[in-house]
């Protein structure tokens, strides 16, 4: 299986209402489709799309499904919300190995520490851009997985 990592796009301020509720910037809106038209082009096809329920990752979800032209339902799922666990979003991911490729949609600060728990490196710190997407492939699904990091795309490359 090939997991993709991606993180919300560029959010509004959160003064004055909960931190579910914040929405994607039009300027955030803007990079998200620029980092999927490069996935697009590079083949990305998911077969399964979960997201945390908050609002900027359902929007983020809303917008590669279309880009990507994904046919299926976003699952909410959540363990992805940013004060989840990695061991607990893993457990949510490992319930889709019979698919190929699973965008996941989520946040900081539980997608650098997933990203490293993926990779069965604890220590690794990953600096997860708004809008980036890591892709790692996942060959088994035990309890602590041992996956192999395949690249990793910021908004500022795909831009270029």
């Amino acid at each position: 299986m090939r997991v993709y990592l991606l993180r919300h796009g560029i959010a509004e301020d959160g003064f004055g209402k909960p931190d579910a509720d914040r929405a994607i910037t039009p300027e955030g809106f803007k990079k998200l489709r620029e980092v999927m038209k490069t996935l697009k082009a590079a083949g990305v096809v998911p077969t399964a799309v979960l997201s945390s329920p908050y609002l900027r990752a359902m929007q983020t979800a809303e917008v590669a499904v279309s880009e990507l032209g994904f046919q299926g339902e976003i699952e909410q799922v959540s363990k992805l919300t940013p004060d989840s666990s990695p061991r607990d979003a893993w457990g949510e991911i490992r319930l889709q190995k019979s698919q190929q490729e699973v965008l996941v949609v989520g946040h900081e600060p539980l997608f650098s520490s997933l990203t490293a728990f993926l990779l069965n490196s604890p220590s690794m710190l990953v600096d997860f851009k708004k809008g980036g997407v890591v892709a790692i492939d996942l060959a088994s699904f035990t309890a602590q997985p041992h996956g192999v990091l395949c690249w990793y795309l910021t908004p500022k490359l795909a831009s270029k």
